[in-house]
Formats: C-alpha cells, structure tokens, sequence
C-alpha cells in the first residue's frame, strides 16, 4: 500500500439474522435483506479491504444465526470483525465467529490506522454499558499504540439521536467512555451501530457515525418507536494514513411492506 492509499471498510450492522432462514423481523425477511447488501458488497470487490459489523449480528442469538452469517459472507473473502449488540449472545458469537477470514480480535492496525473494538452489549438488557474493565482496556490500548489515527467501533451509541425512545437504550455511560477518548488525539471516528439510520455527531477532533441496518430502519427524530421507509444499507469508509477519511452510506434496492407493530424490543 502506498503512503496516499486508503484503506476500504464496509461497516456493516444491525443484520438481526436468525436460526430459521425464513424468520421475518416486522415483517422483513432479514436474510433476503441482507442478501442485496452483500450483492452489492461484491460489487465493490477487491476495493474492501475488511468488514466491520457492529452488532445485532444475530436477532435470536443462536448458534445457527452465525453459521448463517459465516456462509453467507464467505464467498466475499473478506476479514472480518465483529463487536456483539444486544440482541447477539456474546459467548455464541465468540465461539462460532473464528472460522475461515473471521477475527477475535479487538485491537488490530490496518492501513495506517489503529482499530479498537468495543463490546457494550449487557446481558439480558437493551442499553448499552461500558465495564471498568472495558474502559481500562481502552484506556490501556490507546496508550500502547502509538500516535497512527484511530477509529472505535462499538453497537450502542455514546451520544444521543433525538429519538426519545432509542436514547434511552444508548450507551449508559457516555462520559466514562469520552473521559477516555478525549485525551487521545489520534481518535479520529467512532462508528456504532444501534440507532437503524445514518447520523452523525462531533465531539471535538472526533467524530461519531451511526449507520443503516440492513434490514429495518427506524424513523429519525421520532418520539416514539417508528419505522422508516427508507431501504437497507451500509457505510462505506475510507481511511488515509495521514489521518484523513471519507466516509457515505449506500443503500441497496429492497423493499418490502411494513408491519406497523408498536415496540421497543431493539
């Protein structure tokens, strides 16, 4: 790689794959959904460099649920990292997530950059929150790895989306997680998962993305739980060695009809 390649990452989130390939999630067939969104992944091909899927891997945190995502991805070929959300089983998704171009790790460098991934996931529970000893070892990680910019993944986001209703299941303690961050300069983005809708939030030489589902998507801005009609997606990032990036979601051609069933199960 030369000193102005980027390196190419698809952040891909909130699948919600069950153990029957048929299961619907408000009436969408997930499996199908994210089916045109790995359609559209080969299409970029030998332009990836990685995927980074940042949680809800799994609607049903089955075993079965991850054997399906392992088959389905592997005819792209691509590393792949994963972080858990609150509707996967962390220890299923650790056992069966290490085949084939599947990763346990959770610090790695790539391209100039430094990758850190968080598990914010809590049994039994839809927020998120980070443990002291997650928080030491971010901490930790930040200060071993030298000064090459950084970027954090995590499922729940540590800033708020002006959906009542989605920010009470966010990240419970943001300013833990922002008393660390904020002393590393190198810590250039934070992607997250969670929210099912593209958004974006700065907080001082960082900046925070959330990013479509491929599957259902939430309506912004809404007090209450809603849908939107907007189609499944991804985000595309594309990180230089000196600190820059460029990053935009894609959106793939499914539709399907909404089941209007009032929940806040996510």
């Amino acid at each position: 790689m030369s000193d102005i390649s980027p390196v190419s990452i698809a952040q891909v989130t909130d699948i919600h794959l069950f153990a029957k390939e048929n299961q619907e999630l408000l009436g969408m067939p997930t499996q199908d959904s994210f089916c045109a969104v790995i359609e559209q992944l080969k299409k970029l091909g030998s332009q990836l460099d990685l995927l980074l899927l940042t949680g809800d891997i799994s609607g049903d945190g089955s075993p079965e649920s991850y054997e399906n995502l392992q088959n389905l991805l592997h005819p792209l070929q691509i590393p792949t990292y994963s972080v858990p959300g609150n509707h996967d089983c962390a220890i299923a998704m650790e056992e069966a997530l290490n085949l084939r171009l599947f990763s346990r790790r959770k610090s790695f460098e790539r391209g100039g950059w430094n990758f850190i991934l968080l598990n914010s996931s809590v049994p039994e529970q839809v927020h998120g929150y980070l443990s002291a000893e997650a928080l030491n070892w971010l901490d930790d990680q930040l200060t071993i790895v030298d000064e090459k910019p950084t970027l954090i993944a995590i499922h729940h986001p540590p800033f708020l989306v002006n959906s009542q209703w989605l920010d009470g299941s966010r990240l419970q303690n943001p300013d833990d997680f922002f008393a660390i961050v904020d002393r590393y300069p190198q810590v250039k983005l934070v992607i997250c998962g969670h929210i099912h809708q593209e958004f974006q939030y700065q907080r001082h030489h960082v900046r925070c993305l959330g990013t479509p589902s491929t599957c259902i998507q939430f309506q912004p801005n809404s007090p209450d739980f809603a849908l939107d009609d907007r189609q499944p997606g991804f985000r595309h990032l594309k990180l230089y060695p000196n600190g820059n990036w460029e990053s935009w979601v894609e959106r793939v051609p499914y539709f399907y009809q909404l089941e209007l069933l009032a929940t806040t199960g996510y």
